[in-house]
């Protein structure tokens, strides 16, 4: 879900706002801006689930909301959420024995 916002913001960033100001074509915006939002949203919506069901601390939260605003900042992001799963996936197998 991370790559999925981080790719729609980048393109409504940097391909979007640039054709509309720059060449006047504000299709892409139109079209693209309701698109990142309803991601965006599905983002947020999937942290709030992901946190409220346990392992993940509220500053790990606002850290990945926080993230979701800055373009590129999605992507560098995933790392960190795997090692995250990762760690929750040997602690959830090691209780489990």
């Amino acid at each position: 879900m991370s790559r999925l916002e981080a790719t729609t913001l980048v393109l409504l960033v940097c391909v979007a706002a640039p054709l509309k100001h720059i060449l006047d074509w504000p299709i892409a915006s139109r079209l693209l801006g309701p698109i990142h939002g309803l991601v965006f949203l599905a983002y947020v919506w999937t942290v709030l689930q992901t946190v409220s069901m346990g392992g993940w601390s509220v500053r790990e939260g606002v850290r990945l909301i926080a993230v979701a605003c800055i373009p590129f900042a999605g992507f560098f992001n995933i790392a960190w959420l795997r090692r995250k799963a990762r760690a929750l996936s040997i602690a959830t197998a090691g209780s489990a024995r």
